[in-house]
């Protein structure tokens, strides 16, 4: 019997739906906070003792020896007033709700149509990225893409010899396998998006963390958590075993800085002592000071929404940070796909229209959404990355981004992997 944690919705369809919590009975709104959570980023480690014992609340987990804490109110404590005092302590750099939100997909029941292995190997989408003189060369040999979802099917045939070792954040185990069944909303997300990558860099690693139930319900901090053990599964920082790319096919509208915080501490990027998000003057950074001393940090790959809006933001893509390429989804006739959002905090624009990938149980469905853009960004940056492994995550963006052209109504750029590929061959910064 799986069990039943505290379910937070963030995933792949970004728009307020009812969704599960501790007992299954009670239901959230997006933009809602789970119940008596509360998720903090402290100055040290030193700082969270006296709190413990100035506010009521209690220690539920931590990031391994970092300064960043989940815990949860006791007694009849008032939430948004215990939030609002921990927010003016000096040593809380970070204080905020475990906010509920929800997967694009899965909100609009755009459940995936009956596809064919044929359309899956040669579909619209290839051929407009050029994939036959893309795979000549790069197949992504040597470079990991961490995929966080509702799991795969790890004995598809599509994914069959592509997979690493994952991890299940929902149930807390080592089968991130997926759950459920085409009734339910989220179903078969992961194992679509890992079968865009499987397609494009077949010589890339993909991790399966499972991050998201079959209805897309998920849990910030286990989303934190598969984060950061993505780029150092075994948590020693002197072994290569982390994601170079990592891929998030889910978001909402609230903004919230612990992700950004987490976010940068993947991506290697650099830390100020005086910026809330990015500080780790804590010695409980050590470990990843020294990870990435010997790497350049993981490029994260986030999509843009399905909401058809050119006003409304969805995070992390929106967030513009160090390393990270927001992804809307793009036509067959090179057109922005109408569900997609839009707007000039979007990187670019990649094929999501009815595209055809791998599903639970061996089979193939066609799908659309910013979920399935967001995989071929992620693949076309493992290629670049195996050409450059050793260019800063920064770096790997603009290959992907800069080389692009632009979409025919003119809203942004168009992913162009042979181009990027181009770049990183004969310029070091792809400026």
């Amino acid at each position: 019997m799986k069990s039943k944690n505290i379910r937070i919705l963030w995933a792949t369809c970004f728009v307020a739906l009812a969704c599960a919590t501790v007992d299954a009975a009670q239901a959230a709104r997006s933009g809602e906070a789970v119940p008596g959570e509360l998720l903090l980023k402290l100055r040290s480690t030193t700082a969270l003792a006296p709190l413990l014992q100035k506010y009521p609340i209690t220690l539920v987990s931590r990031f391994g020896a970092r300064p960043i804490y989940r815990v949860a109110l006791f007694g009849t404590a008032d939430p948004k007033g215990t939030l609002a005092a921990l927010q003016t302590e000096l040593e809380v750099l970070i204080a905020e709700p475990n906010l509920v939100q929800r997967p694009p997909e899965a909100a609009k029941n755009n459940v995936w149509a009956i596809g064919t292995e044929t359309a899956y190997v040669a579909q619209w989408a290839w051929a407009a990225l050029r994939l036959p003189e893309v795979g000549r060369i790069a197949t992504g040999a040597g470079v990991r893409v961490a995929v966080l979802d509702t799991g795969v099917d790890a004995t598809h045939p599509a994914l069959v010899g592509h997979l690493d070792p994952g991890y299940d954040f929902v149930d807390g185990d080592a089968d991130p396998s997926e759950q459920g069944t085409r009734l339910d909303a989220a179903f078969g997300h992961g194992t679509h998006v890992a079968g865009i990558i499987a397609r494009i860099a077949p010589a890339a690693r993909i991790i399966p963390m499972r991050v998201l139930d079959p209805q897309g319900g998920g849990d910030t901090w286990a989303i934190g958590e598969a984060l950061l053990r993505a780029v150092d599964p075994d948590g020693n920082p002197a072994t290569d075993d982390g994601a170079h790319v990592i891929n998030l096919s889910l978001g909402s509208t609230g903004r919230t800085r612990w992700m950004d915080a987490l976010a940068h501490l993947a991506q290697c990027g650099v830390a100020a002592a005086d910026d809330p998000v990015t500080d780790q003057s804590d010695a409980g950074y050590n470990a990843d000071r020294e990870r990435c001393s010997r790497s350049a940090g993981a490029v994260i790959v986030a999509a843009a929404g399905n909401d058809g809006s050119n006003s409304l933001r969805i995070y992390p893509a929106a967030e513009g940070a160090y390393g990270l390429v927001s992804v809307a989804a793009g036509r067959a006739d090179g057109r922005l796909a109408g569900f997609s959002n839009s707007g000039n905090w979007i990187d670019l624009a990649a094929p999501g229209d009815a595209l055809t990938s791998a599903v639970p149980g061996g089979g193939y469905g066609t799908w659309s959404g910013t979920s399935m853009a967001a995989p071929v960004v992620s693949a076309t940056a493992a290629l670049v990355r195996q050409i450059a492994p050793t260019l800063p995550t920064e770096e790997v963006k603009r290959c992907v981004v800069r080389t692009g052209g632009v979409v025919k109504d003119g809203q942004m750029r168009a992913l162009d992997p042979l181009n990027a590929l181009r770049a990183a061959l004969g310029n070091a910064t792809c400026r």
